[in-house]
């Protein structure tokens, strides 16, 4: 079973937060920011996750901390479910079309972790949603999973759109890298014997 439940308490948000890497891709999204909700139904979807996540953040100041700090414990609740990551294909990949926009995303499970978001947002805002958020979730995220993650946006001229893609892009990256490989017989997939 590979699951996690996560509880996150800081001064700033309080977030419980359950994962199943092997779902269908249902869940119930309530982080208090409606652009949020909508960008982890996506991941949700798209992953296959079944992703559950409450959040009572500090939003009257801003989306800020509820968005990374559902990053950080979602990336943890990742890492927890993986395990000791014996026998995952660890790599994936997604090039992925939203109308204009075109991002490709890559993922390796690898316990480094590194960002790259190449990604240029047109507007400050989707809503009220602050487009800069979208990197400081990512950030959050791979610091919890502990892994690489790189996106790559090819074109797009719409806010929404290009962090739709981003979000999907990655779903489905992520959906490959943790599948499990059965000819890897339960392997470690690294030449170290550890990730």
């Amino acid at each position: 079973m590979r699951q996690a439940e996560m509880t996150r308490v800081t001064n700033e948000t309080d977030i419980t937060l359950s994962l199943d890497l092997d779902g269908t891709g249902c869940g119930e999204i309530n982080s208090g920011c409606g652009f949020l909700d909508h960008m982890l139904t996506l991941f949700a979807r798209h992953g296959r996750f079944d992703l559950s996540v409450t959040c009572k953040g500090d939003t009257q100041v801003d989306d800020h901390h509820t968005t990374e700090d559902i990053g950080i414990a979602l990336g943890e609740a990742f890492k927890k479910a993986l395990g000791d990551k014996r026998g995952i294909t660890r790599y994936g990949s997604c090039m992925l079309p939203m109308d204009e926009a075109l991002v490709m995303s890559a993922a390796d499970l690898s316990g480094r972790v590194w960002l790259s978001y190449d990604v240029t947002l047109p507007t400050q805002k989707v809503g009220t949603f602050d487009t800069e958020l979208g990197k400081e979730f990512w950030l959050g995220f791979v610091r919890g999973a502990e892994m690489t993650l790189h996106f790559k946006m090819f074109s797009g001229d719409n806010s929404h759109h290009i962090l739709e893609a981003c979000f999907k892009s990655a779903a489905r990256s992520l959906r490959q890298a943790v599948r499990i490989d059965p000819e890897l017989q339960g392997e470690i997939p690294s030449t170290k014997g550890v990730l």
